[in-house]
């Protein structure tokens, strides 16, 4: 299976809050399916739907060691966030060749519309808990660097150019 190409930032699905999702179809497992296979070529640890340039607010996340654990999830929203920060080094294949290290909460709980179309509540801790806030930031219409500093967001972007 081959996915649909990854857009590039400054795109304007990077910049423009996905729709919700109404209910889960064969047409939103099949964009789910799609999604996994892009991140697992990238590789990756979660992706957005509007990094491939699909308008919804879908997400995928596997930080798992042996991958095929992938958490499919609709609308999610973070319901609870932990005071404890984590730093992480995140990069996205939507501006490629860089990465900057951002700061988020440890742990986080989400809910969502699984892919049997259900509401669920999910903790999710350390790497997890990372890439989950990242989708949803892109899911936001924002990106990675966008919780960096002007100075070192402007840094980052000028970096991408360059290895363009």
């Amino acid at each position: 299976m081959t996915h649909r190409p990854f857009v590039m930032w400054p795109h304007a699905a990077l910049k423009t809050p996905a729709q919700s999702v109404e209910a889960v179809t064969d047409e939103v497992r099949a964009i789910w399916d799609e999604m996994i296979e892009a991140m697992d070529q990238m590789p990756g640890v979660g992706l957005a739907a509007v990094q491939l340039g699909i308008p919804l607010r879908l997400a995928v996340v596997d930080a798992s060691d042996t991958r095929g654990q992938a958490v499919r999830m609709a609308n999610p929203e973070v319901l609870h966030a932990s005071v404890q920060p984590r730093e992480h080094d995140e990069a996205s294949p939507n501006l490629p060749g860089v990465w900057a290290r951002i700061s988020r909460p440890r742990a986080v709980t989400v809910r969502f519309m699984n892919d049997q179309g259900g509401i669920e509540d999910r903790d999710f801790v350390g790497l997890w808990a990372t890439s989950v806030q990242h989708q949803i930031d892109h899911l936001n219409g924002r990106m990675y660097f966008e919780h960096l500093s002007k100075l070192k967001r402007d840094m980052l972007i000028k970096r991408a150019r360059k290895a363009r």
